[in-house]
């Protein structure tokens, strides 16, 4: 339903694109062949590594690489990479990374008396239009949560991300100002005022060091990927995508393979990004859906959808489905432009 604008792997060309100390230079090498299918097919997207100089295409690697670095890359066996070092399962680290805030209030009264006025009817099926967004609902075991978000901290070191639950507006950036839901093109859908104040639930369940009931789990092949902790239920908001906010003509040629589509104004010099390299959530690590196979498609359990929240864009990832717990969640990183190349995901 929405495009997660993430940078394109270069165009297709007769040459081998060579990364060295962040430049990139082309040059012809007809006998270059990837190290993982012994095929030197699709020369634009094979990766000379900066230490052996062996080739590897970016689809070839795992987890895959979606575009050519800016910086000096290593091949696996030169880079040795090691599992993430897992963060520290201690309740004061947790609470000082996360800034969970230190209330002496019960957190299971503000979501029970909440949740209660959620519940949805278990009567015949309501109709879409009617039907309301449900808030997450955390795992009661407290040690279980720490576990949870330690596994959050362990991605977010991993890739030198600082924590943030909200969108951040950066000097030298896009003011909020700019953030006008008004400016979409064909306008955007308005979120209600009960669905907003689910979302102001789940924001402040967070805050409090309720964490949604999900774990990230490090693969081999897709990298962190996060999976549900328990079952959730079809149209549970899962968490809310953040980020830096920038414009998009300012990120267009940008190598980070994590930003969204926030505003797609009619006049794109005001169309915004989020940019979730330095601060972001558990969205950043959800994974995406091969979009050209059956079973990729099958794989999808939230729908991305951006909304007006009191004048602003804000994108939601949404439970489109019942999930089990110990499924993985995954979204189309690709809506109405099928830019983002989904084609060899696992």
């Amino acid at each position: 339903m929405l495009l997660r604008r993430r940078a394109q792997a270069p165009k297709s060309y007769s040459k081998v694109t060579y990364v060295s100390d962040g430049e990139s230079y082309d040059s012809d090498c007809d006998d270059t062949r990837c190290q993982k299918c012994g095929s030197g097919d699709f020369p634009s997207k094979l990766l000379l590594c900066d230490k052996c100089d062996k080739g590897y295409h970016l689809f070839c690697l795992r987890p895959i690489l979606v575009s050519v670095p800016k910086r000096s890359w290593y091949c696996p066996s030169c880079s040795k990479i090691k599992r993430p070092e897992s963060f520290p399962l201690v309740q004061t680290k947790i609470v000082d990374f996360f800034r969970i805030q230190r209330n002496p209030e019960s957190t299971e009264e503000l979501s029970q008396d909440s949740l209660k006025k959620r519940r949805r009817p278990s009567g015949i099926a309501m109709s879409k239009k009617k039907r309301k967004l449900l808030p997450y609902i955390p795992t009661e075991d407290p040690q279980r949560r720490l576990e949870q978000m330690a596994s959050l901290a362990t991605a977010l070191n991993a890739s030198r991300t600082k924590f943030s639950n909200e969108l951040t507006y950066r000097s030298g950036m896009a003011p909020r100002s700019a953030n006008c839901a008004t400016l979409e093109k064909g306008g955007m859908q308005v979120l209600s005022k009960e669905d907003t104040e689910t979302l102001n639930l789940c924001k402040k369940m967070m805050e409090r060091g309720e964490c949604p009931p999900l774990i990230v789990v490090f693969d081999s092949n897709e990298g962190f990927t996060v999976q549900a902790d328990r079952g959730i239920r079809d149209l549970t908001i899962i968490t809310e995508y953040v980020g830096d906010v920038d414009y998009l003509e300012k990120r267009e040629y940008d190598d980070g393979d994590s930003m969204m589509t926030l505003l797609s104004a009619a006049n794109p010099s005001k169309s915004l990004v989020i940019c979730p390299d330095k601060r972001s959530n558990i969205a950043r690590f959800i994974s995406g859906i091969n979009n050209h196979s059956r079973e990729g498609k099958k794989k999808q359990n939230l729908k991305c959808v951006r909304f007006n929240v009191n004048g602003e864009c804000r994108v939601l990832l949404i439970a489109n489905r019942d999930i089990r717990k110990g499924e993985r969640l995954y979204y189309d990183y690709n809506g109405y432009e099928h830019e983002y190349p989904t084609e060899h995901f696992v």
